[in-house]
């Protein structure tokens, strides 16, 4: 290789060092702070989904209905129309992620994340002014594109920027984000819910605020040197690699490995789309896949959605069913900080199995509870409604330590340059579009299995922490560009990934 003989760290990937610099520091927090967008997103659906004043302008039928007070608590909510709101979103972020898959080695990481913000911005202005409920609809399609955007371009750029070492750390900054602009988004819930009329109206459109922000940090931040050397622009991806390793680090190694991995990809022309699907490339295909597949059916997201409609239906009162909400945007945040702190000490592999053994210990209990305590016509007492309160707070701080950060982080650096961007838009349009499955069926789920919802994602979360032990390998402190070697030694992907690429320079 053109960097010449390097020191291997114990994964066999070469270990390039890399001080903690304020550049890098600055530069990934502020391509991080993309994740305010989708976090404060999935906090103010939720809440605005059960405020008065909204669903009297958009859905006073089901307003009536609660009024009434369902027979079944567990069917209260179910409204196709309702959840439209939502999930609207999430299909079209879907075709976001895919088109800037596409575009992004031709204009860049940067610019692909400057339009996501962008259109994210406007699409909050459309849905605060909103007037009747196709306005509101075309306000959610604009606010998902924007999220395809940025959730396709943020965590490969935090990738490539990230000196190796600190990775994991700097990649688990978005989704910590994202806890935050949840946590934000629930505060905001909580005071318009008592601003009659236009209440509603305020927390969407403060949406523009985390947008931009984004903007603004895009704007100010520069293109990764991966993405640089993918068009041509050498001298501004080495000037760009030396201004966040520090002045003075011999850069040379790190620069040489993204030239021979830039050049690997251009000497195979094929698209990054259709290269993945070929068999060396296997098992980047099948965590593309497997991840997004295995976050949704953790539970988490539409209990994100849909907390406070959740809380409402076990026994809390609004107010409650909202603060309910913030706590659980507090120990999204815990749980991030912990895991962004432990992966790159213990590696990877530790935080899904302890995350996976809690998580799937507290949906057996919600299931225990709900099944014992919340019946045919009546709510749940209020001890055992705290019970299940408790039960969700650990479980949503149990997913942040865990899936929560390792969706961001993993997917976001096992990727060859070569299908870089295809991997990552894969795994991301495929998680926006199960968001919108889930986001779409949840409600009728809870109504159909009522407490069996709980043991169907406990099952689920034995099967995905199983894969996570057996078929995810330990990637902490390897280099992007030296993947191969992990895949390549690992007991079952070795038989599809070679290690011709590294292998002659090891020592």
């Amino acid at each position: 290789m053109a960097g010449g003989v390097f020191l291997l760290n114990g994964a066999g990937a070469p270990d390039y060092g890399g001080a903690l610099t304020v550049p890098v520091v600055v530069t990934c927090l502020m391509a991080a702070s993309g994740g305010l967008i989708f976090g404060y997103d999935i906090g103010i659906s939720g809440g605005v989904s059960e405020m008065e004043s909204f669903l009297k302008k958009f859905f006073p039928g089901l307003l009536k209905t609660t009024r009434r007070a369902s027979k079944d608590v567990y069917c209260m909510y179910n409204d196709q129309a309702l959840t439209a709101f939502t999930s609207s979103l999430y299909a079209f972020g879907m075709v976001g992620t895919l088109v800037a898959s596409r575009v992004t080695r031709r204009v860049g990481r940067k610019t692909i994340m400057v339009i996501g913000g962008s259109m994210f911005l406007v699409g909050s202005l459309v849905n605060a002014a909103a007037a009747n409920l196709a306005m509101l609809i075309v306000g959610r399609m604009l606010l998902g594109l924007g999220l395809g955007f940025s959730g396709q371009a943020t965590p490969v750029y935090l990738a490539e920027m990230s000196p190796p070492r600190w990775r994991g750390g700097f990649i688990s900054a978005f989704p910590l984000f994202i806890s935050v602009g949840y946590l934000v988004a629930n505060l905001i819930n909580y005071g318009t819910s008592r601003i009659p009329e236009w209440g509603w109206r305020l927390s969407l459109g403060l949406a523009a605020v985390p947008a931009a922000v984004m903007v603004l940090g895009a704007v100010l931040i520069t293109d990764t040197p991966s993405s640089l050397v993918l068009r041509g622009k050498h001298d501004h991806a080495r000037a760009a690699l030396q201004r966040v390793r520090g002045k003075g680090v011999d850069v040379d190694a790190e620069f040489s490995d993204i030239l021979a991995a830039v050049e690997h990809d251009r000497r195979n022309q094929e698209g990054a789309f259709r290269r993945i699907l070929r068999r060396e490339y296997r098992p980047y295909l099948v965590m593309a896949v497997a991840f997004p597949v295995f976050l949704n059916l953790t539970g988490v997201t539409v209990s994100a959605f849909f907390s406070p409609i959740l809380f409402r239906t076990i026994g809390f009162g609004s107010d409650a069913a909202l603060m309910g909400a913030i706590i659980l945007g507090l120990m999204n945040i815990g749980g991030i900080i912990a895991s962004g702190v432990a992966m790159d000490r213990y590696g990877r592999k530790l935080l899904f199995a302890i995350g996976g053994a809690l998580m799937f210990t507290c949906q057996v209990a919600m299931a225990s509870i709900a099944g014992t305590h919340l019946g045919h016509g009546s709510k749940m007492p209020k001890g055992y409604a705290v019970a299940v309160l408790v039960l969700t707070c650990v479980f949503s701080a149990s997913f942040s330590w865990s899936w929560g950060a390792l969706y961001w982080t993993i997917p976001g650096e096992i990727y060859p340059v070569e299908v870089r961007s295809a991997g990552q838009g894969t795994a991301v349009a495929l998680n926006l579009g199960l968001n919108f499955v889930q986001a779409q069926c949840f409600l009728a789920m809870l109504c159909s299995l009522k407490y069996g919802v709980f043991l169907f994602y406990a099952f689920w979360l034995v099967v995905m922490t199983a894969f996570a032990m057996a078929l995810v390998p330990e990637t902490k402190g390897v280099p992007l560009d030296s993947m191969g070697h992990v895949f390549a030694r690992h007991w079952y992907w070795g038989r599809f990934v070679k290690d011709h690429k590294f292998g002659n320079e090891s020592t």
